[in-house]
């Protein structure tokens, strides 16, 4: 099957005849207003669901033209995330995607007359996924990247979408009224905290939110569900198998057994990504508990020495962003000769007052302990962002934070 219409924002792309000279929202589009003309993202869309419809391998890179084909059939190559360093290309069989479609469609009873939205740039495999799935199960598709979060709820509502595919980044940033006739939340790409939780049953309130934990190696890791302890990413999704290696008071390396893994990167390697027979990890830390639900402590490689403990910087994010609810931040480590490394803790304050720090600090000590509490707290006033909606952490730390 494939997407009965798409939309580049409030454009309707009409098969291979180009952009529709139809509706367009305003100039925040960044679309072309010419008939004869498309902007390089509509092209690139045309081009990649060209793709999709004839089995031609492809690429799809954050530059454009965005799509290109290249050598074989039915293989994709994308971007990771590239959020705790420079991004990789990766390589997967168009199979490796398929079979998450099926269990999807079961799961969230996808139809025809749904219509599905995607907040990210085309890069990021999230958007590409939810493209490639919209299309795959014959669902109406709106590209939604680049307008400012109130057009975005314009078009839901305009549209009617009931299916969204968003980071938690892309969900927080929404404003406007309540989109009634969204019906399904696919959340993933970063942590889901309570607050954006509650903010998505506010802008989305006869949804079923569905976060998922995964990469762009492993596709769909796990899946929560409605009795999700708070904490977990949920448990196993439909035809993967977990395993807790090398535990200690069982906490050990998360290996994931799957038919939607990757085949091999292209460009870069990851040190944390190993394989064998039996299975993939790349490189999480985690726990199962008693009822298969997963709990992560952090990356392997982001993992630190301060004062002779092992300490993730992972937990402190966590923690902050309870914390500071309405506010993106990231925490780094520095080598430091006395205690190994430290803590630098990095808020966006946007237009508000910064947070009390005397607060911060005296809430991180109750919840972490003294250990966790950030050497420096810089405040900046707003984050860059990677086109998977993650803080962009090189950006924001080009600069040592003291002399």
């Amino acid at each position: 099957m494939s997407a009965t219409e798409v939309y580049l924002g409030d454009r309707r792309l009409r098969g291979d005849t180009g952009v529709d000279t139809g509706a367009n929202t305003g100039a925040d589009t960044g679309a072309n207003t010419g008939a004869d003309t498309e902007s390089d993202e509509a092209a690139a869309l045309r081009r990649l669901l060209t793709c999709l419809n004839s089995g031609q391998a492809f690429r799809v890179h954050p530059r454009a033209p965005f799509v290109l084909e290249i050598a074989g059939r039915e293989a994709i190559e994308c971007c990771t995330s590239g959020s705790s360093g420079q991004p990789k290309v990766i390589r997967r069989s168009r199979s490796s995607w398929t079979a998450s479609f099926a269990v999807n469609r079961k799961l969230f009873a996808f139809a025809p007359s749904d219509r599905a939205a995607v907040f990210g740039a085309l890069s990021h495999s999230l958007t590409l996924y939810g493209i490639a799935e919209s299309h795959h199960c014959g669902l109406g598709l709106h590209l939604l990247h680049g307008l400012r979060p109130k057009t975005q709820i314009e078009q839901l509502n305009r549209h009617q979408i009931s299916v969204i595919y968003a980071t938690p980044t892309h969900l927080r940033m929404l404003s406007g009224p309540p989109v009634p006739s969204v019906r399904v939340v696919l959340c993933g790409g970063g942590r889901l905290d309570e607050a954006t939780r509650a903010h998505v049953a506010q802008m989305f309130p006869r949804a079923e939110l569905r976060a998922f934990y995964g990469a762009s190696e492993t596709s769909f890791v796990t899946l929560t569900d409605a009795q999700t302890p708070p904490g977990s990413v949920g448990r196993a999704y439909p035809g993967v198998t977990l395993e807790i290696r090398a535990a200690q008071d069982g906490v050990g390396e998360v290996w994931v057994q799957s038919p939607y893994l990757f085949d091999h990167y292209v460009d870069g390697e990851s040190a944390a990504t190993q394989r064998d027979e039996a299975g993939m990890t790349v490189g999480e830390i985690g726990r199962l508990d008693e009822n298969g639900y997963l709990f992560l402590m952090g990356r392997r490689d982001r993992m630190v020495t301060i004062a002779d403990r092992n300490v993730h910087p992972e937990a402190l994010e966590t923690l902050l962003a309870t914390l500071l609810p309405d506010r993106l931040s990231a925490v780094t480590t520095w080598p430091d000769a006395r205690r190994g490394h430290v803590l630098v803790a990095y808020i966006e304050t946007g237009a508000t007052a910064p947070p009390d720090d005397a607060w911060l600090r005296q809430e991180i000590t109750k919840a972490l302990g003294a250990i966790m509490v950030p050497r420096k707290i810089i405040l900046t006033a707003q984050f860059p962002l990677l086109a998977s909606g993650k803080p962009d952490l090189a950006a924001v730390t080009q600069a040592p934070p003291w002399p």
